[in-house]
């Protein structure tokens, strides 16, 4: 599985990935505590026991920070546990694996996904579940279908499970469950590719035949 969390290359220099790290986990504790992605970068900073300057100097800005932050925290705690199995890419372990993430983080990916970083964040976890996505609507047409409705369908199928993943780390009733909400997920993605062979509505060139 491939995306843009996977790719983030990691700074080359030790010192500054240690200080990058240490400015990262404290971005997502403080905005984990607080609830709110609104932390100021001095707190951010005195957290990580490092100046302000060091922070606009690795980052930029408070929102690259906390970006940076949810990539690697993804790309360390969930796509190193994923099951990475082509023959079920988007399986109900990997959707286990995924809710069990973003419960144990909840506090921190609400805030952020409520924030002026959500769709940045949003657009990246789309990239996180596309690939997997794309595979999966190939396999269920049989490749009965060309490149751009593969396409077409995968981004439909991405962006409903990313709102769903939203609302239930935004508005599920707490605590979450990371298996009930597995299970519905799955329900979901196999109702969508079981309807894919009954079509229900026609092209305007089917309609001109009729």
């Amino acid at each position: 599985m491939t995306s843009e969390f996977a790719t983030i290359a990691p700074a080359q220099d030790r010192r500054v990935r240690r200080t990058r790290a240490a400015l990262m986990r404290a971005a997502v504790a403080l905005v984990a505590e607080r609830g709110t992605a609104a932390v100021p970068v001095s707190d951010i900073a005195e957290a990580a026991d490092v100046s302000r300057q060091v922070v606009y100097q690795q980052f930029g800005d408070r929102d690259t920070l906390l970006l940076q932050a949810a990539f690697e925290l993804v790309r360390e705690e969930l796509l190193a546990h994923v099951v990475d199995d082509s023959r079920t890419p988007t399986g109900r372990p990997t959707a286990l694996a995924m809710a069990r993430h973003f419960a144990e983080h909840r506090a921190f990916y609400r805030a952020m996904l409520t924030s002026s970083s959500a769709f940045a964040l949003n657009k990246s976890l789309a990239g996180l579940m596309l690939p997997a996505n794309r595979q999966l609507i190939q396999q269920a047409s049989g490749g009965q279908l060309d490149q751009h409705m593969v396409e077409d369908l995968a981004i439909f199928l991405t962006g409903g499970g990313a709102a769903l993943v939203n609302t239930w780390v935004v508005d599920g009733e707490e605590p979450l469950d990371p298996e009930e909400f597995s299970d519905r997920l799955m329900l979901t993605v196999t109702a969508v590719t079981t309807a894919m062979g009954r079509p229900t509505t026609m092209t305007h060139d089917e309609e001109q035949r009729r």
